[in-house]
């Protein structure tokens, strides 16, 4: 039931790579980081979770905003390499703030779930799964308006197709570029609460990205709609592996699932399900 939050997470990594053309390999950590800002206004400012996610929202987003402003946008013109190699600082620079600033021990949301669970089949899903599922579709299914039924939507997309042709059409390249890392930080910080409440909340949420990754090589880097397939498929297929094939095994089969998918996906179509396959002519 964790394919909706991978594609919830795996939203942020899209948005930023069609609009600026960068893995941003912070991700990880913002998704930490958010996680944590909405932990402590729920527990320590002891905030209802509907203020506190607003309130959280509005945090991260400017988080974001202020990434792209003092880290990203100064890199432009520089190699691809260098900004990528940008991102991978600030994930180093945010793994030491995140303890500093929270402290290292884990911590845990409130119980907003019912306790107990369904049984499909052989299978058995506790209610924090299920209706965290439900949340990352519904959030899903908010961005997925944002980027097709709204004017900022619009010029997201038409950055995506060439940053050249949208500035010949008058469209504020680095205006979208801060609109893509602050809705990144956003989705971030919801699937960071969603996967609080059934985990915890802790500097171990960085590795999240990890896991996210098979989703976006499976679905295409480019392609907002192969993110949310690819991360139902790799969901529905984890489930499977820890239903069926766990108990053959000695556990670890849902583990092992994410990379033989990132295998057979770069052996047999490198740029993804639905991802932009690029020709080059010499």
């Amino acid at each position: 039931m964790l394919g909706g939050i991978y594609s919830l997470v795996a939203l942020g990594f899209v948005v930023i790579y069609k609009s600026t053309g960068i893995l941003n390999f912070a991700q990880g950590q913002m998704l930490a980081v958010g996680a944590f800002i909405l932990w402590s206004l729920v527990v320590r400012l002891s905030l209802p979770l509907w203020a506190a996610g607003l309130l959280g929202a509005v945090c991260t987003a400017i988080l974001g905003f202020i990434i792209e402003r003092l880290t990203i946008r100064p890199m432009t013109g520089q190699p691809i390499w260098a900004v990528i190699v940008m991102t991978v600082g600030l994930g180093t620079f945010f793994d030491g703030v995140i303890p500093a600033v929270f402290g290292g021990e884990e911590q845990a949301f409130p119980h907003y779930f019912p306790i107990g669970g369904v049984r499909i089949w052989e299978l058995s899903i506790s209610y924090e799964h299920l209706y965290s599922f439900l949340a990352a579709w519904v959030m899903v299914g908010f961005f997925l308006y944002f980027f097709y039924c709204t004017r900022w939507g619009l010029l997201m997309r038409a950055v995506a197709d060439g940053h050249d042709r949208a500035r010949s059409c008058g469209i504020k390249v680095g205006t979208v570029s801060s609109w893509a890392w602050m809705i990144a930080a956003v989705s971030a910080m919801t699937g960071g609460f969603l996967i609080g409440s059934i985990e915890s909340v802790s500097t171990a949420m960085v590795a999240i990205a990890l896991r996210v990754f098979p989703v976006i090589i499976l679905g295409g880097l480019d392609s907002i709609i192969g993110c949310i397939v690819a991360g139902a498929i790799l969901g529905a297929l984890q489930m499977l592996a820890v239903g069926y094939a766990d108990p053959l095994t000695e556990g670890g089969a849902g583990e092992v699932v994410p990379s033989i998918v990132i295998l057979l996906t770069l052996i047999f179509r490198p740029h993804g399900i639905f991802g932009k396959e690029e020709i080059e002519r010499i």
